[in-house]
């Protein structure tokens, strides 16, 4: 509905993390040293599972998809918040607000549904073991891989649509460090009924879906753990198991308690805080996570590492031993 008498805004002003110069100079070097650990370990995730073969496997295979979920994931928010600790009028213009609504929603339902499908695979993998490479064929798991992108585009295409078309006239300062929906709703001065009724339904549908899948699958995995009659083999399958669960645990945890909170309990600047935990930090975590607990993965890191340092020492032997030769032969010579 149009609202006589509406100020066009062009851009909006983001208040950022602080209002301190100072602040804000040391906040630049530590977040751009957590958003260059995030692109460098996650990037190196997947460069890692696509050079060893071992590593050749549908679980992966969905955590080279992750990794690759949270280099986009975070780039949709740190370049633009890093950018902002250097200037003193943080503005972002309307069209690049809606671009980055977009992408931060898109690949925020990518890796919430991404970690359901890999609880799935670990359902299959330790409770039907010999079906395990029928079941999760490469096929299956390209298929899946595509759904999980082409309904996050369609979610975050509905709601950033929803988000946009509202109208805001009163003012165009955003409490936050980068175009959060709820941010933009309270700031509307249009009846956001119907935008927030869709964004909540289909965010209840992603997440529903995805712990419903993500308690199922690890529950029958839990029982057939606890019925190994090896200490070794339910050793091996938790420690399997056992990355993916803290990855889930710090992704939805701080989800349920971003959303599900009482009403009364929420606070701008507690809600700032707790995005840069999921916007930022957990993303950098998540590589870190499956390397350190994960022995394929620890394995294939130090064969990759030792054939580095075989090869550059293979290579200083060499010239080591063709300086010692041609030393002789000029000896010899004179």
């Amino acid at each position: 509905m149009a609202i006589e008498n509406c100020t066009v805004f062009t851009d909006f002003i983001l208040l950022g993390l602080s209002g301190r110069w100072d602040v804000q100079q040391g906040l630049f070097v530590l977040f751009l040293l957590v958003y260059g650990i995030t692109v460098i370990a996650n990037l190196g995730m997947i460069l890692l599972i696509s050079m060893d073969p071992r590593l050749h496997t549908p679980m992966y295979y969905f955590l080279s998809n992750l990794s690759f979920s949270d280099i986009c994931y975070s780039s949709s928010i740190s370049p633009k918040m890093l950018a902002d600790f250097l200037c003193k009028e943080k503005k972002i213009a309307y069209n690049l607000c809606a671009v980055q609504m977009f992408f931060f929603a898109t690949f925020a339902v990518v890796e919430c549904v991404m970690l359901s499908v890999m609880a799935y695979d670990r359902y299959v993998a330790i409770c039907n073991p010999l079906l395990y490479t029928t079941i999760m064929s490469g096929r299956v798991c390209t298929q899946l891989v595509a759904i999980v992108y082409i309904q996050s585009l369609v979610y975050s295409a509905i709601v950033t649509y929803c988000t946009i078309r509202l109208s805001f006239c009163n003012s165009n300062i955003i409490n936050h460090f980068f175009c959060d929906f709820a941010a933009l709703l309270a700031l509307s001065t249009s009846d956001t009924t119907i935008t927030e009724i869709v964004m909540f339904t289909y965010s209840s549908c992603a997440l529903g879906f995805s712990i419903v899948t993500i308690l199922l699958s690890y529950s029958y995995v839990i029982n057939t753990i606890l019925r190994m009659k090896s200490a070794k083999g339910r050793h091996k399958a938790f420690s399997t198991c056992a990355s993916h669960l803290t990855a889930v645990a710090m992704f939805y945890g701080t989800l349920l308690f971003m959303y599900f909170r009482p009403s009364s309990s929420h606070s701008m600047d507690t809600d700032k805080v707790t995005s840069v935990f999921y916007t930022v930090v957990i993303p950098m975590l998540n590589p870190l996570i499956y390397s350190l607990r994960n022995k394929d993965v620890k394995d294939a890191l130090k064969k990759s590492v030792g054939t580095k340092l075989c090869s550059d020492g293979s290579h200083v032997f060499t010239q080591s031993v063709y300086l010692k030769i041609m030393r002789t032969k000029v000896r010899v010579f004179f």
